[in-house]
Order: structure tokens, then C-alpha cells, then sequence
């Protein structure tokens, strides 16, 4: 029996809809005598399609459901009727998900976009009616051809979560304990030893509305390149990451020795894919508030020449946490939420000299009350440069 949990890899099966039959009729109305054929074309069959969205976070509904088959088209009948095509079979994924087909493992397109659609299995043209094949010597044809078929495959969905920063680190390193400190993710933590089993995705906010998404992938351990414990299984949430984070457990849990962790850590980074080390990283040396790590910290910088970011997460409001959100947020430059121009393209350029010198800005409160003028440069409002909003006259 099926149970419910986090899936990020599942097998379905596709089937896109049949093409409805051609008809091989023939008019029959009074006073008109040999009418003639006038056999309709059946309908196209259903397209199955995939699309992104920011709404799912799991394929565990295509787990539970993995017969993914799109509506039939519907035949031609007289009078020339055609057929109605078949329904399209929609299916949402989230957004990171890299669809293969099953038999040849060949890729057939990475879905990254919110709202990005991809026709993955094309509907089965509709069949003729006989109304096609009437000549000047064949004026009562019978003839009429059945739907075509549509695609039908296996298809493989592998989920690979998308995040602007990846929590790496071995078990009970304080991962989760991090992210629930930097963001509103509550992912389970207690004072006893376990792991998480599944990626917890969580968003940092800072003052200017910006954010960024942290992911905190379950904890390594040494050999999961080659498949060791759930290496393999997870080891592929941090490869859409644009920033690594180490989180190095400098109190030496369960007699661990620090330096030792950060290098099995890159390596099995390394094994996996060597090109994530190119990626820009940081290195948290979590558990400071622990009277043994300040004696391993400097060990740590000693044997690896790496200084990583001290920090304790018994407290939101620690020098640490508040170092690492804003070396993240420098190292990425994220824009603020309804900042135009944002994505590039048209307006990007004139959003960008439209932007107004800080100097010059009024000021922000006046009282008790937000000043008029300053509402008008409020990024957060959503609110288009005048340059953008101006129509263009009729010639």
C-alpha cells in the first residue's frame, strides 16, 4: 500500500489522446436526389502537457496517479460535421523538474519557469470523411480513414528542487535549526540526534522586500556520491543552487573533527558533479555557543585555511545569522518584489535610468503620515515607471 511522503522521482505513464474517426455518410434530404457524400473529419486527439508551477513542491500526486491519459478526439458524423477535439490533459510539476523518457533515459525538456507548458505527448490527427475522396469519377465514395493514434510512452519526472542557496552538511550539523532561524520554514529539530528526509525550502526576507530561497537538503555523509545512505538521492537538489553553504558542526558533535567534515564534504561534492565547486560558497561554523568550538575554530582555519562565518542558531538575532543573510544577499544582489525592469527586456533599460537618486528622494514620513511623493518611488507598490505607462498615439 502506497503511503503518503516527499517524492522527487516518479515513473508515469503518457498517452496522448486518439484522433476521432472520419464518417462515411451520405446526404439524405428530399427533393435533392444523389446527394452526394458529405462525411465529416473526426476530431484531433489530446495533447498531454506539462507545465511549471510555483504551487507544487512534490510530484507525489503523480505518484498516486500515474496514468496521465488525455481525452479521445470524437468522430465525424453527416452533414459534414467534424468532430471536437480532445480535451488537453494539463499536468502542473514544480518547477525544476527534468522530464526523461523512460525507455532510452534521454532527456525531453528541463521545466525551471513558473508557467513554462511543453507538449510532451502530441494528440492523434482525426481520420476523413469520405467527403475527401470525391472525384468527377468516383461521385458516391465510401471510403473514410480511422484516427491516427497519439504518442504513448513512459516518462520519468526527476525533481531537482530550485534554490538561490543550498544547506550543506553532515547529519545534526544544525542545518534545519539554521534555516528555521533566517526564515518561516519550521522543519523538525529537537536534542536528540536524527536527520531530515526530505528538502525543506525556506525564503529569506530583508527590509528592501527582496528574498531568497534557502533549501536545506538532508544531511551527507561520507560515500554518497556512490549511492551511501541518501547521497544520491538528494545530492541532486543543490545542483540548480547558485551559492553552496557549508554548515560545519564546529563543536564536534559525536566525536567528529571539524576540518576532517568540510574536506569529505567537498569531496563528495566533487565526486558527484566537480563543476559545483566552481560555484560561488560559504562556510558556516555553526554550534559557537558550545565551549569546544572556539577551540576547533581556530584548528578548523589552521588545517584548512578557510574562515568561515561563526555563528550560534539559539538566536535569531545572533551576529552570525545576521552576517550569513547578508552575505548571501550581497553575493546574489536580488531585486526588490515589483521592481520593473527585474527580468530584462523591454522597459528593463528605461526602468533602470528612471531610477531615482536617493539624495533626492522626499521624505519618507512626514508625522505620523507616509508622504505623498515618497509613495510614488515604493518599489514594493508594483507600480510602473511613467515612461512605461504612457500610450502611444494613434498616426
Amino acid at each position: 500500500m502506497k503511503i503518503r511522503k516527499f517524492i522527487d522521482q516518479v515513473t508515469v505513464h503518457v498517452r496522448a489522446g486518439k484522433g476521432g474517426n472520419g464518417s462515411g455518410s451520405f446526404r439524405r434530404e428530399a427533393c435533392i436526389p444523389l446527394g452526394g457524400p458529405d462525411g465529416g473529419d473526426g476530431g484531433r486527439g489530446g495533447h498531454v502537457i506539462f507545465q511549471g508551477s510555483h504551487d507544487v513542491n512534490s510530484l507525489i500526486n503523480l505518484y498516486f496517479a500515474p496514468q496521465l491519459f488525455a481525452e479521445n478526439g470524437v468522430a465525424g458524423s453527416g452533414r459534414r460535421k467534424y468532430g471536437r477535439n480532445g480535451r488537453d490533459l494539463i499536468v502542473k510539476v514544480p518547477c525544476g523538474t527534468e522530464l526523461y523518457n523512460a525507455e532510452t533515459g534521454q532527456l525531453i525538456v528541463d521545466i525551471v519557469e513558473h508557467g513554462q507548458s511543453v507538449t510532451v505527448a502530441t494528440g492523434g490527427k482525426g481520420g476523413l470523411g469520405n467527403v475527401h475522396f470525391k472525384t468527377s469519377t468516383h461521385q458516391a465514395p465510401v471510403e473514410h480513414t480511422p484516427g491516427v493514434s497519439g504518442d504513448e510512452f513512459r516518462v520519468t519526472l526527476e525533481l531537482k528542487t530550485i534554490a538561490d542557496a543550498g544547506l550543506l552538511g553532515f547529519p545534526n550539523a544544525g542545518k534545519s535549526s539554521l534555516l528555521r532561524c533566517v526564515s518561516d520554514a519550521q522543519p523538525k529539530v529537537a536534542s536528540y540526534p536524527f536527520t531530515t528526509l526530505n528538502p525543506i525550502v525556506g525564503t529569506v526576507k530583508y527590509d528592501d522586500f527582496s528574498q531568497l530561497r534557502v533549501a536545506d537538503v538532508p544531511g551527507i555523509i561520507e560515500g554518497a556520491a556512490e549511492g551511501g545512505g541518501l547521497g544520491l538521492r538528494f545530492l541532486k537538489h543543490i545542483a540548480r543552487s547558485t551559492i553552496l553553504v557549508y554548515v560545519i558542526d564546529m563543536a564536534g558533535t559525536d566525536n567528529r573533527d571539524p576540518w576532517d567534515d568540510y574536506v569529505k564534504l567537498r569531496r563528495e561534492v566533487e565526486q558527484y558533479d566537480a563543476s559545483l565547486l566552481e560555484r560561488p560558497s560559504i562556510v558556516l561554523a555553526n554550534k559557537m555557543d558550545v565551549d569546544q568550538a572556539q577551540e576547533n575554530l581556530s584548528r578548523f582555519i589552521q588545517e584548512t585555511g578557510v574562515t568561515p562565518i561563526p555563528l550560534s542558531t539559539l538566536e535569531r538575532e545572533n551576529e552570525g545569522v545576521v552576517r550569513f543573510k547578508r552575505e548571501i544577499w550581497e553575493l546574489l544582489r536580488p531585486s526588490p518584489l515589483g521592481s520593473w525592469g527585474r527580468e530584462g527586456g523591454e522597459g528593463a533599460v528605461e526602468a533602470a535610468s528612471a531610477a531615482p537618486d536617493e539624495t533626492l528622494l522626499p521624505p519618507t514620513y512626514e508625522g505620523e503620515f507616509i508622504h505623498e511623493d515618497a509613495l510614488k518611488h515604493a518599489s514594493f507598490l508594483d507600480l510602473p515607471p511613467k515612461s512605461l505607462t504612457k500610450k502611444k498615439r494613434r498616426t
